[in-house]
């Protein structure tokens, strides 16, 4: 079988997968240039001592009515005071407020324990936090940890936060019987367009910034918004050797794992869960840590899945921490914003990750990388291979630096206008993405393949794509990018005019790019500050058409050899 026969077999099949082919195709792709081998970061486990307090012993009762903060976190004091153990969380269903987190302390739920957080708002006290990169008042997290050390959570239970009882929800996001069993159940929907749990958490919504921490602000306005400031479910501030494992996390308020300055924490058999509709429905949000593994696990959530951040604007910038040193591997994505991201709150730099062997299935985006003027930061560093995706409703691989904090597929209905593009001077403010490799990614169906948009005073610099097979609606779309090499790519597209697209760029090449027979356009060449694109080892004769230029693009920007 050569390579065009397996493409058409491949357009012919609508539906599924078409193994065989696809197997074909991957073989005959992932054989070219590998990147050099990186060394791996080293990552630190905790270690505790085999005592164990049973929350039994603290007066905890499992019958889903009584409330066991004080039982549960009287068993983490004492095991933490006696130099630490084992808390144990028996089988049964345990309702409880906020649990505090102590050093050399292992939470561990036993397989049938369900820890059930209480949906009453009283028992979530204001605290001050940080939320999208920002200094903020909170609800109080239901778990949470500060400045601890050799902490974890482990076992075979649930823990579930009561989100439904916090979030606001877009009625475009629901069945009209699951909406009108919502506005039913009670809360305020004023438009008809958005259902709110209160009063209070309406009024939060209607102010921009509301939780952010300003001068003027006084406990009392805050309490007028309490309702608003949803927690995340699980926030370690500031913690060093921390363990995740085994447990299923589900149902947050907001972002579900939020480890923040954090040093050593490593996340694994772990399954994290939130409606597809939960607004900020994050899975785990890294941010501004160091030395962190995540592996084998599962997210299945209502916003980005496993997303690197580092502070949001000036607040992150004088932070200046980046995160970085972060391994992933073996994980599953399904239903999310993006399956791996960085930014956008991404202003003190993310460097150093590995990413690899991970699925895509469902994920709105695959390879997510967002950000925006205003943020500054750096993020460069990234190694990415060995990534399958499926039905991805967005883009395959996406570069942004356009971020509109929207939801990545626009609803039904919803008109989105482009950018304003425009020349701006370089400030601090100015972020930048370089120096990216992604190497090895099947993708059966997406929106887009590849799509890549720079700043026209910030280009998205430096990026290596290679050894890929993309079935997607559109191919490949680079703007405002240099330095970008594109190598044996196949494209397997249901619309070719064109196959790729580029817009003052300059310094790409393509080699070895492969895609389907009688494309009406192989390449539009757009803008007057393209130049040097060189296309090699690439049959163009198979294409309608080979090159348009447009905008004040012409010949001289491009070598075909």
């Amino acid at each position: 079988m050569n390579i065009n026969r397996a493409i058409d077999l491949f357009m012919m099949k609508k539906t599924s997968l078409h193994i065989p082919v696809l197997t074909f195709l991957a073989a005959a792709v992932l054989q070219g240039t590998q990147l050099t081998a990186q060394v791996l970061p080293t990552i630190e486990s905790p270690v505790f001592r085999k005592d164990t307090c049973n929350i039994l012993t603290y007066g905890g009762k499992a019958d889903g009515i009584a409330l066991n903060t004080v039982s549960i976190n009287k068993a983490i004091d004492a095991c933490n005071k006696k130099g630490g153990g084992v808390v144990l969380v028996p089988a049964g269903l345990w309702n409880t407020g906020p649990i505090v987190l102590k050093s050399n302390v292992n939470l561990h739920l036993q397989k049938g324990a369900v820890l059930q957080f209480t949906d009453d708002f009283n028992q979530y006290p204001l605290v001050e936090g940080n939320w999208e990169g920002l200094p903020q008042m909170r609800n109080q997290s239901p778990i949470s940890a500060e400045g601890q050390q050799n902490i974890a959570i482990t076992g075979s239970g649930i823990i579930d936060a009561n989100g439904d009882a916090w979030r606001m929800v877009k009625k475009d996001k629901l069945t009209e019987s699951q909406w009108k069993k919502l506005v039913a159940s009670g809360g305020i929907s004023t438009d008809g367009r958005t259902w709110y749990p209160s009063a209070k958490a309406l009024k939060g919504s209607q102010l921009k910034n509301p939780g952010v921490i300003e001068p003027g602000k006084t406990p009392a306005f805050y309490d007028s918004v309490k309702d608003f400031l949803r927690p995340n479910l699980l926030v370690l501030t500031r913690c060093k050797k921390i363990l995740l494992e085994g447990v299923i996390i589900q149902n947050s308020p907001a972002w579900c794992l939020h480890p923040i300055m954090s040093e050593h924490l490593t996340v694994r058999n772990v399954t994290v869960k939130n409606p597809w509709y939960a607004q900020n429905g994050d899975g785990i949000d890294v941010e501004s840590c160091k030395n962190v593994l995540i592996e084998n696990s599962t997210f299945d959530v209502g916003d980005d899945a496993l997303c690197m951040k580092s502070g949001r604007d000036e607040a992150g910038r004088q932070r200046g921490m980046p995160t970085e040193n972060v391994i992933i591997r073996n994980c599953i994505v399904y239903h999310a914003h993006g399956g791996f991201v960085v930014g956008s709150e991404m202003s003190g730099g993310a460097r150093n990750i590995h990413v690899s062997n991970c699925t895509f299935i469902g994920t709105d985006i695959g390879l997510r990388f967002k950000t925006t003027r205003g943020r500054g930061g750096v993020v460069e560093n990234i190694y990415i291979k060995d990534i399958y995706m499926k039905d991805i409703p967005g883009e395959a691989i996406l570069f942004d630096m356009y971020y509109m904090a929207k939801d990545p597929v626009p609803l039904t209905g919803e008109k989105r206008d482009a950018p304003k593009v425009e020349l701006l001077p370089v400030t601090e403010g100015t972020p930048v993405f370089r120096d990216i490799y992604v190497s090895n990614v099947v993708c059966n169906g997406a929106e887009k393949g590849i799509f890549i948009r720079g700043l026209p005073e910030m280009h998205i610099k430096n990026i290596r794509l290679e050894n890929m097979v993309i079935q997607a609606n559109k191919g490949i779309d680079c703007s405002e990018a240099s330095g970008i090499a594109f190598n044996n790519i196949t494209l397997i597209t249901k619309e070719s005019n064109p196959v790729v697209d580029v817009l003052n760029s300059d310094n790409l090449t393509f080699n070895k790019l492969l895609y389907k027979d009688g494309a009406d356009l192989l390449f539009r060449i757009g803008g007057d500050r393209t130049g040097k694109i060189a296309i090699t080892n690439t049959d163009a004769s198979k294409a309608k058409q080979k090159i348009q230029y447009e905008f004040g693009a012409s010949e001289k920007s491009v070598s075909l050899k």
